[in-house]
């Protein structure tokens, strides 16, 4: 597997928006999540390469959407409405596995993880 990469991160005022971008030239399935320090990586999204499941989390949903590109190797984490506590380290990671519905991967399903984009919302 090629190692996805990053990109987007930064610093953005409570309210504002970022768009995280990944790209990896092929995957069955991709993920975005993220790690700050003291909390375990969470899940945020995910995508198969169909495009066709698209599982946000709970503690998102509404805020954050993935998209990716018309040439399908970047794939996209648009981020609305950040709060503070979305502050930290966005990873996107790639699986060798085919994200089905009502079936959803775990995090050791994904093996391949880029070095991480660190997003910082300010009060």
């Amino acid at each position: 597997q090629v190692q996805p990469v990053e990109s987007g991160g930064g610093v953005v005022q409570a309210g504002g928006s970022l768009r995280l971008s990944c790209t990896v030239p092929d995957f069955n399935s991709l993920g975005w999540f993220r790690q700050s320090p003291g909390r375990e990586r969470e899940f945020l999204a995910a995508m198969n390469w169909r495009g066709d499941i698209r599982p946000v989390a709970d503690s998102v949903q509404g805020r954050f959407k993935i998209s990716r590109s018309t040439t399908k190797t970047t794939v996209y984490l648009q981020m609305n409405d950040l709060k503070p506590d979305d502050t930290a380290i966005y990873y996107c990671a790639t699986s060798t596995q085919f994200l089905q519905r009502g079936q959803p991967l775990g995090l050791r399903d994904y093996t391949s993880w880029g070095q991480g984009t660190q997003v910082t919302v300010s009060s």
